[in-house]
């Protein structure tokens, strides 16, 4: 007699047999599929320290700091996270942390200690935890039913004397968070979504949180060496396409600075993050920008990180002594200016005299910006080193071109040394507001070329029989072919499966 076991052996692997037939036939859908789809998109910088880069929620990519444009008595601070948000990245889309305080200091003295602390602490809200969807049909308002998962944040405001709060309020309480843009199936009006997150405060300032496009533009691929001396793909800007968190806020000027004869402020923003016992510590920091990417090396990024300005002496010796001018030297010949880098302390630790110096400045990295200086009618890109004083390094615009400003000053553009060096990337991909909270709309999941054979506006359901090309395919039948084929081998792979399935229960029915 055969044994048992090898009789359901045999079932098995008739079973397996079929099930590979079938899984083969209907992987090919999978294989048409993916031979059509494009490429997924990869990069990496807003990614200034080892330990950060693992937490982007955490992660603050950049700080702006200016005297807003259409009212000049204000002061708009923009501070962005969560770097490299792929705009298609559902159905877990894009939120500030619950267990975090997101922070923006101001020192109004130069003390290299914060003055006033602008906390904002939000809250995620689950309408339906029976749903993978982040909404669940097409959302009108931000209170929609159909926004199914939502965030709220408070405001809190801290004034402090020698590192102690000593004056707390409430600037805003539960206000609505912008959602990602899922796109515009979803959200067919996310222009009305942002204006309903705009918010006015306590105190007669305004503030919004939600998602926005990443305002910074830069070639990324320069962190590859430099280019390794072959400019011949210079000028793309690896940060088109992707989205931020961002938190804006714009108060009164005469509530941020000490006085109208001292209106240099120092702007800085930090992420704490709270641990199992409760206990917030600080994960992420940033002011100038590039700083913990460029000018401190590996072994001190993390420290940075969780550290205050008042302590910044301890990193002096990488703005006097900096690793960039002899890499550049090293692959394109230009000659480094003479160290210790007295010139960069002032860029990037005091402030540059007679423009947005405080008195009696104690160096430390921060955004300084004057409050003094008018918006500029025609902002130049370089800002203060094309003569417009109202740009980087006094405070920074969206529209800095703060790369090829930083290259140029790390070259010796201070002390006589010319270069005329960029990134070749010299504005953003997407046109800024012109009013708060100035950065532009963020990019969808739905933004793309067409399928052939479909236009806008119509229902593209509608049209599958006459437009079975993907976007981007060169055309002709056997695109259409491929694909109906996939859709077919599918179709037998699924029935093969049924097949497959039916057998081997009259298999384990016989007696032998």
């Amino acid at each position: 007699m055969t044994p048992l076991v090898s009789r359901r052996g045999r079932g098995r692997a008739g079973l397996v047999t079929l099930l590979c037939g079938a899984l083969a036939a209907g992987g090919l859908t999978a294989a048409g599929v993916a031979a059509l789809a494009p490429a997924t998109a990869s990069a990496s910088s807003h990614r200034e320290a080892p330990l950060i880069s693992g937490t982007p929620q955490y992660d603050n990519t950049d700080v702006y700091a200016f005297v807003s444009p259409d009212k000049p008595d204000t002061t708009t601070v923009v501070a962005n996270w969560i770097p490299f948000e792929e705009p298609a990245g559902g159905p877990n889309f894009y939120t500030f942390a619950d267990d975090a305080q997101y922070d923006l200091h101001i020192d109004n003295n130069g003390d290299a200690h914060d003055d006033l602390v602008f906390r904002y602490t939000f809250r995620t809200h689950t309408k339906n935890g029976n749903t993978f969807l982040y909404n669940t049909g097409v959302v009108k308002s931000l209170d929609d039913p159909n926004l199914n998962i939502t965030q709220t944040y408070d405001i809190d405001l801290l004034r402090l004397k020698h590192d102690r709060v000593v004056y707390r309020t409430k600037l805003a309480n539960d206000v609505p968070v912008a959602p990602s843009n899922v796109g515009k199936a979803s959200m067919p009006d996310y222009a009305k979504l942002r204006s309903q997150a705009i918010h006015k405060t306590a105190g007669g300032g305004t503030t919004f949180a939600g998602q926005a496009d990443d305002p910074f533009f830069a070639d990324l691929r320069v962190f590859d060496l430099l280019y390794g001396g072959n400019l011949s793909e210079v000028g793309n800007d690896t940060l088109k396409g992707y989205n931020v968190n961002t938190i804006a806020l714009q108060v009164p000027t005469a509530l941020i600075r000490e006085s109208a004869k001292q209106p240099v402020v120092g702007i800085w923003s930090t992420t704490q993050r709270r641990n199992a016992q409760g206990y917030y510590s600080q994960v992420s920091r940033l002011g100038n920008p590039l700083v913990n990417e460029v000018v401190n090396p590996q072994k001190d990024k993390d420290r940075f990180n969780a550290s205050q300005p008042a302590y910044d002496a301890q990193f002096l010796n990488n703005v006097t002594h900096p690793e960039l001018p002899k890499l550049i030297e090293s692959i394109y010949k230009i000659k480094a200016p003479s160290e210790p880098r007295n010139d960069l302390v002032d860029v990037f630790l005091k402030g540059v005299k007679g423009l947005n110096q405080p008195p009696n400045v104690r160096a430390s990295e921060e955004l300084r910006l004057n409050t003094s200086i008018k918006p500029s009618a025609h902002p130049k890109r370089l800002g203060v080193l094309d003569g417009d004083n109202a740009g980087f390094p006094n405070g920074r615009r969206l529209g800095d071109d703060v790369v090829d400003e930083a290259l140029q000053v790390m070259e010796g553009a201070l002390v006589g040394q010319k270069t005329g060096l960029s990134d070749g990337v010299d504005a953003n991909d997407q046109t800024f507001e012109k009013s708060f909270p100035y950065v532009a709309e963020p990019n969808s999941g739905s933004h793309g070329p067409l399928a052939k054979g479909t236009s806008a506006g119509t229902d593209v359901r509608s049209q599958l029989g006459d437009a079975l090309q993907p976007a981007g395919s060169s055309g002709g039948s056997g695109d259409t072919m491929l694909i109906a084929a996939s859709a077919a081998s599918g179709a037998a792979g699924i029935l093969l499966l049924g097949t497959a399935f039916a057998w081997w229960r009259r298999r384990l029915q016989r007696p032998y």
